[in-house]
């Protein structure tokens, strides 16, 4: 989350006057994340998050990320609820910007994931693949393998200036994923593809929902496990906790059982996704807008997890055995 585009007191009234939400008594920008503009709401009927959709978001995505929120929250899943409208619609717009509000949620991302925090997010993980099963929209992940080598052309010049020989690191990455190594036969559903801990929120040890579904799509259901393990399963000085992943994996294996071309795959997959994340945020890194809230997110720390996951053959670097998925 972030503000790149500013919203008047005058024109968000205005704009509220279109749904039953009664007055609006305050709201303020929220500086987090990379993405889009948000601003929480404080209004008569209570708390909202509004969102004004920008950079990589297309519009034309946005009936399918909304859809989706709401198809998860009707099964049970604890996501944020987009409002309609008086006319019916969840997505309209604001200051040149399509928009929608959602409902708020309790709770906090932590920090500072501990165990519990990482088996709360596999079981959620787990039980978001089984409930997006009935899902009837399609959307393609944009930034997938194909995806990549655009990005690296947008950083390629600049990449040493963050990091002497990260260029280098990253074009040898892209030639061998790029080379046929890339999984293509594994479970396929809808994916969170984003799935960082200040995407999840907690009341204590207990996860309470799951936000941010603007990178959601259809792939690989492993794939977002593999981003996981990078998102929340590393220490801040980037070594790897077993223990998280014990709990992570454990958890996920307990409401979806992953087949063993998955866990096999899974490195490679963990790999792959350490590189989009590097790859991203290196490319927002260089291109922060001038006079923007917003805190780029280190793109080193995802060349040190590609470093590590360069290194995985098997669970067992993890100190996983594949019994341990279901334990």
């Amino acid at each position: 989350m972030a503000v790149y585009t500013d919203v008047a007191a005058d024109e968000l009234a205005e704009f509220l006057s279109r749904y039953d939400l009664g007055e609006l008594l305050s709201y303020k920008g929220i500086a987090e994340g990379v993405e889009n503009s948000n601003f929480l709401l404080h209004t008569q009927a209570g708390y909202f998050i509004l969102t004004l959709y920008e950079k990589r978001v297309a519009r034309g995505d946005l009936p399918f990320f909304l859809g989706l929120m709401t198809h998860l929250a009707s099964r049970g899943i604890s996501c944020p609820l987009p409002v309609q409208n008086r006319d019916g619609e969840a997505l309209s717009t604001l200051a040149g910007r399509p928009a929608a509000i959602i409902h708020f949620l309790e709770g906090v991302w932590p920090r500072k994931p501990n165990v519990a925090h990482c088996a709360g997010v596999g079981q959620a993980l787990a039980r978001m693949h089984l409930a997006g099963r009935d899902f009837p929209v399609q959307r393609a992940n944009a930034l997938s393998v194909s995806g990549w080598r655009p990005l690296f052309e947008q950083a390629a010049t600049r990449a040493d200036e963050v990091q002497s020989g990260l260029r280098a690191l990253i074009s040898a990455e892209l030639d061998y994923l790029e080379g046929g190594v890339w999984p293509k036969h594994l479970p396929q559903g809808v994916i969170h593809a984003d799935l960082f801990p200040d995407n999840v929120f907690f009341l204590g040890d207990k996860l309470s929902g799951i936000i941010d579904f603007t990178f959601a799509c259809n792939d690989m259901l492993a794939y977002d496990v593999a981003i996981c393990l990078n998102a929340w399963c590393f220490e801040s000085d980037c070594s790897f906790n077993v223990t998280k992943a014990r709990a992570f994996l454990g958890a996920y294996g307990r409401e979806r059982q992953l087949s063993d071309a998955e866990e096999s795959a899974l490195p490679l997959l963990a790999r792959g996704a350490a590189l989009r994340f590097l790859l991203t945020r290196l490319v927002d890194f260089l291109n922060v807008p001038p006079g923007a809230l917003v805190r780029p997110k280190d793109p080193l720390e995802y060349a040190r997890k590609l470093r590590f996951q360069q290194g995985v053959t098997s669970l067992r670097d993890y100190g996983v055995a594949t019994s341990g998925l279901v334990a």
